[in-house]
């Protein structure tokens, strides 16, 4: 399907890419909302899931009060080095519960205080343990219809579970993903061509990340000091060569690629939101893609990376969206 229009008019100062990136995980926002986060981690309970293989992920579940019965059940994935804490993540979630909706909040292998449960780092090739996850999730908790959504990476494996949920018997009703990166390859040129804080941001994430793996598994041989501070290329190249089977860098940022047709086969309905001006997941990527007729694809001209910060109160457009979408689905809140 292609792009269809939305409506977004941020504020002219608001308008900038990089200044919508930033705010969008800012602890500006935190401050703003947490009391929107806590509504969401305080009625929550930790789950510790079996994915098969001897995997374990880590998520929370928090139960809806605004309405006698849960709409639906969403499970929420967070982006790269992101997790559940996450500002987007809390507050997608406390929009939800007030939609009605029972919220599941997914950590990713290494990702939130769970670098402990699995000798093995976390790659974004990982799909079988996240679709493990969100079968073990539908299993464990019977509120339907269910909803897998992410934002970034969060969106990329979003999209790759609703490509092999009935395949493993799990069946999901819509499947949303905000600005995900559908070409590694392009995503990867686009952060070392933005300015330079945005790999800053991330390499100190991550380098924070494989040293508290290092402290946990002290036995294993994972990185050399050097291969630590080069840039995020090698960085990943040394990942890929040492820790994985896919031979090269290339190999590997083609294993979760969804470029060309590899969305058409997508057989539950999805909605992918991108802006023209993410600074980081190149939109061109977006229009050379071949989806399935379920599939919508909205691509609006300002909000850069998973921000769509619409004025001075910092709320993001993409909630509004998201519920307008999820209304649209399941029919009106009673």
């Amino acid at each position: 399907m292609s792009a269809q229009p939305a409506i977004f008019r941020p504020h002219r100062w608001l308008r900038n890419p990089h200044v919508q990136s930033v705010l969008a995980s800012s602890g500006v926002r935190r401050y703003f909302f947490r009391h929107r986060g806590a509504l969401v981690e305080n009625g929550a309970s930790e789950h510790l899931l079996d994915c098969g293989d001897g995997v374990r992920l880590q998520g929370f579940h928090t139960r809806q009060t605004a309405l006698p019965q849960p709409r639906a059940l969403a499970i929420l994935l967070h982006g790269w080095e992101g997790s559940v804490q996450s500002t987007y993540v809390l507050n997608t979630s406390a929009r939800l519960l007030a939609e009605g909706c029972d919220v599941f909040r997914l950590n990713f292998r290494d990702h939130g205080d769970t670098h402990h449960l699995n000798r093995e780092l976390f790659h974004s090739c990982r799909i079988d343990e996240v679709v493990g996850a969100v079968k073990a999730i539908a299993a464990k908790f019977p509120e339907r219809p269910l909803i897998v959504g992410g934002y970034s990476l969060g969106g990329n494996f979003a999209l790759r579970v609703g490509l092999r949920a009935r395949k493993v018997g799990v069946d999901l009703d819509w499947v949303f993903a905000v600005c995900p990166p559908v070409s590694p390859t392009a995503a990867m040129h686009a952060i070392e061509a933005a300015p330079a804080i945005y790999e800053y941001y991330f390499l100190k994430k991550w380098r924070s990340s494989l040293q508290r793996k290092r402290s946990l598994f002290p036995q294993v041989d994972w990185f050399t000091r050097e291969e630590l501070r080069s840039s995020m290329r090698e960085l990943t190249r040394s990942m890929v060569v040492r820790h994985t089977d896919f031979g090269t860098l290339e190999n590997y940022l083609d294993g979760y690629a969804l470029t060309g047709a590899a969305l058409a086969a997508l057989d539950v309905p999805a909605t992918i939101l991108t802006a023209e001006d993410d600074p980081i997941i190149p939109v061109a990527d977006f229009r050379a893609l071949t989806l399935a007729a379920q599939t919508e694809l909205v691509i609006v001209p300002h909000g850069g990376h998973c921000g769509f910060i619409r004025d001075a109160s910092l709320h993001s457009w993409a909630e509004d969206f998201l519920a307008e979408k999820l209304a649209a689905r399941l029919g009106p809140k009673a």
